[in-house]
């Protein structure tokens, strides 16, 4: 289990959060937890009540489809509860189920009444599978295990049926081990090592589901019925919200540093430059974080086997406090005590940056300058700017900032990254393309009523007028599909990357429900929010991005272009549609001839390239071993296969290298310079069909 959150502090204000958000997960921040509790605490039962009560209408009355909460939602809702508690199906039986799906027709008018006792009922038969399969792990562990049989582990759990008995079960569990315990000796793991974690692994996550509080029970289960509607409508519980808040304004009060949870350990993921921790010295990456003290005399808070949530609530707090750590270090077994004064820490990995890198010289002798702008969400501080504040932080200020920057720096064209961009706040999106456009409509919006409304660039002029390459990814969503669609379609600037975006084309609303239900300001009950989906958005063509994406003009080679992370591979995802298209000026700086010809330059150069050769055999052998659902759990052929087509470990490393945030503000690999070279490209050509059409007019001047 793999969680991770940033540490920071949250004052508690009330506020209506009613920004439009176009975010596949503006969660770069966003805390990923188990959701459910043995022991439920938080909120009352009255306020859960209310709160479902709540949900339960906001969800017929404002969400896009107008789908009512009926039987069908009812058995979606039932489906992802179970699927969320237990996806690999290694803990509940077929009599469970069976017994869970009596009540398949009736969880929409339960919850109509505010009643989430089934919730309740299926977590408690959970918590009791738990427990047992906690003793039969450590039952099989403690027997020999014979990795000479010829046997199949199922990879797919979706092939698999819930295990019939005592017998079936422990087959489940013995492959299951067998397999962790094989992918350890891949990672050059001692076997006594691997036992060891795999012992630690089932027991930390036992002992973390019965951690879990009544919030994020409610949260898991009112989850499972928004996103039977669309995979984007969820609740958030008050700690999921803090964190949403956290991502878009970037900033928050704390140590500044990146946790993740690993075999129950907190271990630090990674130290946020400038802040409290990286300025205190002490703490590094790979540390555990096994006791948490406040002040300097509080006493020392076991951490170890704690929810991750609960580590950084006792880690955050306000800025000048002190919180002391008990560590163990990467490179020591003794734990060492470290003290850390809070500080206000500004997420600025998170915030758009810029850099020159420049290429060969140009004819006239001067180097060819790019200038690169990498925006990792559309972001903006909701809080700030409905309260008057005359600076506060967005995504379109600071990317107008840089752009005015690069062009005093004499650059020739930008490359502006939204490879790992999920998107952000809506009107952040229309802003950045005004900077691109002269004026007209950038993006339509379709209301539930089927009202469409054109979102338009209503300042003329741009910060940047020159050559443009737009790089993304199958991880650039909503607000980075409306540039991109934008650019596209005022034929803008060239679109680079994965064959297309992710293809999400809806529009989110974020409601506090404490503040919509009481409208008492300050004082409203905190109980967390509801993001909706309320609107689907289209391109200025008339196209929405929804389930289909924005198409790469070019499209270079990657294995994320095959990956099962798009729109169309969600469940219950809305479909695609189109409305009229708008009237929009289109600029002389794309046209098919332009786009065939470095279509042709980037083939030549990546076929004569070694690096993208060994991309190739990955996307060939992650597509073989996306066709087989088992692994061999016969020792020799499972690392010898292993060896061949690890996907997983391939994906992981892909995804860690996509969202390594360091010092440099883009990676100059083998796949960057290929932008570079299609970017210089890209101008040598405008300036030749710029010369070209001179001399066509001069001579046929009389």
């Amino acid at each position: 289990m793999n969680l991770q959150t940033h540490i920071g502090h949250r004052g508690r204000t009330r506020l209506t959060l009613t920004v439009a958000l176009v975010g596949l997960t503006v969660g770069l921040l966003a805390t990923q937890i188990p959701h459910t509790s043995a022991e439920p605490r938080a909120t009352s039962e009255k306020d859960r009540h209310t709160i479902t009560l709540a949900v339960s209408h906001y969800l017929q009355s404002l969400h896009l489809s107008r789908h009512p909460l009926d039987d069908e939602m009812s058995r979606r809702c039932l489906t992802s509860y179970v699927k969320s508690l237990d996806p690999r199906k290694l803990y509940f039986y077929e009599a469970d189920i069976h017994e869970f799906m009596a009540y398949r027709n009736d969880i929409d008018d339960k919850m109509k009444q505010g009643d989430i006792q089934l919730a309740h009922q299926i977590l408690d038969r959970f918590l009791k599978r738990v427990d047992e399969r906690r003793e039969l792990v450590d039952q099989i562990l403690d027997s020999p295990l014979d990795f000479t049989v010829e046997e199949e582990f199922v990879t797919d759990s979706d092939l698999l049926a819930y295990p019939k008995n005592d017998v079936e079960m422990r087959d489940r569990w013995v492959k299951r081990i067998k397999y962790d315990l094989l992918v350890r000796k891949t990672d050059d793991m001692t076997e006594e090592k691997a036992l060891e974690k795999a012992r630690r692994r089932y027991h930390s996550i036992a002992r973390r589901w019965h951690q879990t509080d009544i919030n994020e029970l409610l949260e898991l289960y009112l989850s499972a019925m928004t996103t039977g509607f669309d995979p984007h409508s969820t609740y958030m519980s008050p700690d999921t919200l803090a964190n949403f808040e956290i991502a878009m304004r970037l900033k928050l009060e704390g140590i500044g540093a990146s946790l993740q949870q690993e075999d129950g350990y907190t271990v630090v993921k990674k130290i946020i430059s400038g802040g409290a921790a990286d300025k205190q010295g002490e703490l590094t990456v790979e540390d555990q974080i096994v006791s948490v003290g406040q002040g300097t005399e509080g006493e020392m808070a076991d951490v170890v086997d704690m929810k991750l949530t609960d580590v950084v609530k006792q880690i955050r707090g306000k800025k000048g406090t002190i919180v002391r750590l008990g560590v163990i270090p990467s490179d020591s077994a003794e734990e060492k005590i470290y003290t850390i004064t809070r500080e206000q820490i500004k997420l600025k990995d998170s915030e758009a940056r810029s850099e020159v890198i420049e290429l060969s010289a140009k004819a006239d002798g001067q180097p060819f300058r790019v200038g690169v702008i990498v925006l990792p969400s559309f972001y903006m501080d909701m809080e700030a700017a409905r309260t008057g504040s005359r600076n506060f932080k967005s995504s379109s200020r600071d990317v107008r900032r840089l752009l005015i920057d690069l062009r005093e720096q004499a650059i020739d064209a930008v490359i502006f990254d939204l490879r790992t961009n999920g998107g952000g706040a809506l009107i952040e999106a229309v802003a950045i393309t005004g900077l691109f456009i002269d004026e007209g409509p950038v993006v339509q919006v379709k209301s539930p009523n089927g009202q469409i409304r054109p979102h338009p660039d209503t300042e003329k002029g741009m910060q940047w007028s020159g050559p443009l390459v737009v790089l993304v990814s199958k991880f650039s969503a909503s607000a980075s599909e409306i540039f991109a669609g934008a650019i596209q379609d005022y034929h803008r600037g060239i679109i680079v990357g994965d064959k297309s975006t992710h293809g999400k084309g809806t529009v989110q609303q974020v409601f506090d429900l404490g503040e919509k239900l009481f409208r008492a300001g300050p004082n409203s009950p905190d109980y967390g929010a509801l993001k909706l989906t309320i609107q689907q958005f289209y391109r200025p063509n008339g196209e929405s991005t929804q389930n289909r994406g924005v198409l790469s003009d070019i499209e270079l080679p990657s294995l994320t272009t095959h990956w099962p992370y798009g729109e169309s591979d969600s469940d219950h995802a809305l479909a695609f549609d189109q409305v009229k298209p708008l009237p929009h000026d289109t600029n002389d700086l794309v046209n098919e001839g332009l786009v065939g010809a470095l279509i042709a330059r980037s083939a030549l150069r990546i076929a004569e390239s070694e690096e993208f050769s060994k991309v190739a055999a990955k996307i060939k052998r992650y597509l073989e071993r996306k066709e087989r659902k088992t692994m061999p759990l016969n020792r020799e052929k499972f690392l010898a296969e292993r060896a061949e087509l690890d996907n997983e470990k391939e994906q992981r490393e892909q995804a860690e290298d996509l969202t390594r945030s360091d010092e440099a503000i883009v990676k100059r690999d083998y796949y960057f310079n290929e932008a570079l070279a299609i970017t210089q490209d890209y101008v040598n050509l405008l300036e030749h069909n710029k010369v070209a059409k001179t001399n066509v007019t001069a001579t046929a001047t009389p």
